[in-house]
């Protein structure tokens, strides 16, 4: 067994059913990816559009493909044919753009928005008060082409469990207080937060979808 399919089938054991894996092959080869999918795996995400574009050409079409890098509205028309998530989503401009693009290819795209959860100054995302203006603005209601399914968040990168576990609780504690808003475009099911170092941690305070790649794939 290659040791991609021997770490898919270690890092499975440890998720429960309900939590989605998102393998994260970002700057991995065609070959890596393709052993993955051998082992089963269906979930791919990718932090540049061009570069899963190229994937997605080559590969099986029973693939989902996640966008889980920050997005620019320029580029969401390359990913719109197949994109099945987009998970940092930050801003009502950038969801008008992925409608536009979805309305133009005859489908409906999923996104997550992406909530500012940690303490450093380089993450992307909204605050409370920015997704609660979002989420009950008239703008919003009107994108019949995008479906909010939840929301996103990227912890401090540090060693101290202490402030992760802070972060990720705060997360799911923002989604716990919107899960029950009843708005036509969104179907909020899903609190994405966790990768390879902290993933075991975000589930036991609430994730249902981690991001795993170098725990797969090796170190870049």
């Amino acid at each position: 067994m290659s040791a991609i399919k021997q770490n898919l089938s270690e890092i499975k054991s440890t998720i429960p059913e309900n939590v989605t894996l998102v393998a994260v092959s970002k700057t991995k080869p065609v070959s890596d990816l393709m052993q993955a999918y051998e082992a089963g795996q269906r979930i791919f995400g990718e932090n540049k559009i061009q570069e899963m574009t190229e994937k997605w050409e080559e590969m099986p079409k029973d693939i989902q493909w996640h966008m889980i890098g920050h997005v620019q509205s320029n580029k969401v028309k390359f990913m719109a044919p197949y994109v099945d998530l987009i998970h940092g989503v930050d801003s009502l401009n950038l969801l008008q753009e992925i409608n536009k693009q979805a309305l133009k290819n005859n489908r409906i795209i999923d996104c997550l928005l992406q909530i500012y959860i940690a303490e450093e100054e380089s993450k992307f995302g909204l605050d409370q008060n920015e997704l609660n203006k979002l989420l009950t603005s008239v703008e919003l209601k009107e994108l019949k082409n995008i479906r909010i399914l939840g929301l996103m968040g990227m912890a401090t990168f540090t060693e101290d469990q202490n402030q992760i576990k802070k972060e990720f609780t705060h997360l799911k504690s923002i989604f716990d207080s919107i899960k029950t808003l009843e708005i036509p475009n969104c179907k909020l099911n899903t609190v994405s937060m966790g990768m390879s170092g902290d993933y075991q941690l975000a589930i036991e305070n609430g994730s249902t979808m981690v991001r795993i790649g170098s725990s797969i794939f090796g170190g870049r």
